[in-house]
């Protein structure tokens, strides 16, 4: 696609990026040829840097990285860049002020998403309360940051939230769990009129075969395009040697988010480099984060490699959105 699909296309001419390489086998992503780009040993304590949030902050990025320290404690710390490749992450978790100091204390956090909500930054993550649960806050400045109730009761993860309101209410993307690794999951959809009280609990997607076979998950925020809501998400094949995490995308529609128009049967992006099958947790290439620049349709997904580094892919929304529709596995 030549012309432009996405919904509300905002400038982002100093994203990373890097032009498709030529010859071999053509992709529609392309990894970025210095990842990792965020190595696991970038803070003081870390013993990794993975499954981290990235977005446009007063003319350079910000974001929110998970960074298991050396004793393996998991939570998420902020930070700043001027070009998207080089990043100063603070060496401290972030510490939130809770907005009711009833709000529990957390055994944990990981695998945060960061999206800008109407008036401010909202980080959605993993939360340890009696097991895996979702935790929330905001932030207006990368500085100070706000907790505040938890949404969903446990056991859940990979909690996204959309962009805007859908109808009236704030709408969010999560996989009920168990209180272990979770060897299954489905992608359920909730809304909620001021991010406390959440409901209108709808069923998005299930697992499939091959590389999707035994759970699915949200990646970045949804991303809104003509063709509908542009989804990528992460899917786990369990194999003769563990999981396996691969990721592709789907196209929701853009009124009733819980309905799947289309979904991608190969994957785009699954573990084959050194980076994503070696590390603590082999053979993962899981994406949190997308930038995308509205003037040449272009898009650069962060993706935690092997729970242990960041990585880029890039690629073009036309492209990607053709892609889903012509491997359509709902057909």
């Amino acid at each position: 696609m030549s012309k432009s699909i996405l919904v509300h296309p905002v400038s982002l001419p100093n994203m990373p990026w890097q032009e498709r390489p030529s010859g071999g086998r053509p992709e529609v992503m392309w990894r970025y040829s210095a990842n990792p780009v965020i190595n696991r040993d970038q803070t003081a304590r870390s013993n990794s840097i993975f499954n981290s949030a990235v977005v446009p902050f007063k003319g350079g990025f910000a974001g929110v990285f998970r960074c298991d320290d050396t004793a393996r404690n998991m939570n998420i710390h902020a930070g700043r860049s001027s070009d998207g490749l080089t990043w100063k992450i603070e060496d401290d978790p972030i510490s939130f002020s809770k907005d009711d100091p009833a709000i529990p204390d957390s055994d944990y956090k990981y695998d945060p998403r960061v999206v800008w909500v109407e008036d401010r930054y909202w980080i959605i993550w993993c939360d340890g309360y009696h097991g895996a649960n979702l935790g929330m806050g905001y932030t207006f400045d990368f500085e100070t940051f706000h907790r505040i109730e938890n949404p969903l009761m446990p056991y859940n993860r990979n909690g996204v939230l959309f962009p805007r309101r859908i109808g009236k209410n704030f709408a969010l993307l999560s996989r009920p769990s168990d209180s272990g690794h979770t060897p299954f999951g489905d992608i359920f959809y909730s809304e909620s009129p001021d991010m406390t009280y959440w409901g209108k609990h709808r069923h998005v997607m299930k697992p499939l075969g091959g590389w999707q076979s035994t759970k699915v998950g949200a990646g970045p925020a949804p991303i809104e395009t003509t063709e509908g809501w542009l989804l990528f998400y992460h899917g786990v094949l369990t194999s003769c040697n563990g999981f396996v995490y691969s990721f592709s995308a789907a196209l929701l529609d853009r009124d009733e988010p819980w309905k799947v128009i289309a979904r991608a049967e190969p994957y785009l992006i699954s573990p084959q480099k050194d980076y994503e099958c070696v590390g603590d947790v082999p053979n993962v290439t899981f994406p949190c984060a997308a930038l995308v620049d509205g003037d040449t349709d272009r898009v650069a997904i962060y993706y935690g490699c092997a729970d242990t580094c960041t990585g880029l892919v890039f690629g073009k929304i036309g492209e990607i959105v053709d892609f889903v529709k012509a491997h359509n596995v709902l057909k």
